[in-house]
Order: C-alpha cells, then sequence, then structure tokens
C-alpha cells in the first residue's frame, strides 16, 4: 500500500501533500475536497489543482538551478 501511495505522490505532483504539511490537516481531506468540489462545480478545482502543480515545479526547478556562473 506504501508503494501505491508514493507512486501517485510522485506522479500527482504532491499538491494535497504539501498543502496538507503547510496548512497542518490531513491529506486525505484535502483530496477529498478536491474531488468534491470537482464534481459539484463541474471541474474547476481541477484548473486549481493544476496551477498549484505548476508552481510547486517552477519552484522545485528554481531551487535546483542555483548554480550559476556567479557562485
Amino acid at each position: 500500500m506504501d508503494k501505491l501511495i508514493k507512486f501517485f505522490e510522485d506522479q500527482a505532483f504532491g499538491v494535497c501533500t504539501r498543502l496538507g504539511n503547510y496548512m497542518g490537516l490531513s491529506i486525505t481531506s484535502i483530496r477529498l475536497f478536491f474531488i468534491y468540489a470537482s464534481f459539484l462545480t463541474f471541474g474547476s478545482p481541477i484548473l486549481v489543482y493544476l496551477a498549484l502543480a505548476f508552481i510547486i515545479n517552477i519552484r522545485k526547478s528554481m531551487r535546483r538551478s542555483r548554480n550559476t556562473i556567479w557562485y
């Protein structure tokens, strides 16, 4: 089960995990919120999720590329 959870975290950008850790909430409740909100609002939270995933990936790449010619 842990391997399955790790696989989905790696493939799904880890947005819910980061939000849960940052806000101190249960990761499961955040995932359920995204699922229920997506059904109720016909998918608009998916756009928010993808925007957050994009921001997280940009921040990761900026942290990795700090070794410039000026260091």
